[in-house]
């Protein structure tokens, strides 16, 4: 092993912003923050970290040119699929139109995709 994995590292316009709707989203809380970087620590100390990018441009999905490069699956319980939709919506989130059984994709509010899971 050459290392271990500190933080996954988000760009965005809004640092700020983008990390208290992954706080709600997720949990954790914001244990570092300026102007360039804000940091989210959850109670296991996984970070999700979100730097400035003032050129930042939302990724398309999906997009038969390319592709959305990473993204994040968080699992919810069974059956909570419409009181998370709501609730991402009400954070500044986006529902897409993709889904299959077992998952449904959505964008932040910066436009990175991610998927709601379940067992």
């Amino acid at each position: 092993m050459i290392g271990q994995l500190r933080s996954v590292v988000v760009d965005t316009r809004d640092p700020r912003a983008l990390a208290a709707f992954y706080v709600e989203l997720l949990g954790g809380k914001i244990t570092a923050a300026d102007d360039d970087w804000v940091v989210v620590t959850d109670d296991q100390g996984g970070r999700l970290a979100f730097q400035l990018s003032p050129e930042h441009e939302p990724p398309v999905f999906p997009d038969p040119k390319g592709s959305q490069q990473f993204h994040l699956d968080v699992r919810i319980p069974r059956g909570s699929l419409d009181e998370a939709a709501r609730r991402i919506a009400e954070l500044g989130g986006r529902r897409l139109d993709v889904s299959d059984d077992g998952f449904q994709v959505f964008t932040d509010p910066a436009g990175h995709t991610f998927c709601l899971t379940w067992d």
